[in-house]
């Protein structure tokens, strides 16, 4: 069996299954069975949602994170605001990586298709010349822990 040790800090927050955690100390936990988490500066904030790009992030993250009832709404936003930023942009790229996002959370990986969103953001930043504000990096760690086998 296979497992996913990590280590928080006092005051982190980390979402597993849809139930937001926050460590009140330092921490160390194993996830020793397939869960659908993030933590840290993965987890966008909805008031962070404030470019199509990151309104893209969040729904994905929710159609990842979210409670059951949240994730097909998570998926259905997903699907609506990548629609309307590929008809709108005129990079090539963006569009291009959307689709793969969105075949991948239709494919139920979420996981991937936020890197993917991530990729976009970055993009997004440079086309629009927004700096990214202290921080507010959204960190690329890996957030599912599975069996051995799985």
């Amino acid at each position: 069996m296979s497992t996913l040790v990590l280590e928080l800090r006092q005051g982190d927050m980390m979402v597993v299954n849809g139930a937001p955690i926050r460590f009140r100390n330092r921490t160390r936990i194993e996830l020793a069975a397939k869960a659908r988490f993030l933590f840290g500066k993965q987890i966008m904030p909805p008031e962070a949602a404030t470019t199509p790009a990151r309104r893209i992030y969040f729904a994905l993250q929710t159609a990842y994170i979210g409670t059951e009832e949240e994730r097909g709404a998570g998926l259905r936003a997903a699907r609506h605001l990548i629609e309307d930023f590929q008809q709108a942009t005129t990079s090539a790229l963006a569009r291009d990586m959307l689709r793969q996002a969105l075949d991948l959370a239709d494919g139920d990986d979420c996981y991937q298709a936020l890197k993917i969103a991530r990729r976009v953001m970055r993009h997004e930043d440079e086309v629009l010349g927004i700096a990214p504000a202290a921080g507010a990096r959204l960190e690329p760690v890996r957030a599912e822990a599975m069996l051995a086998g799985e």
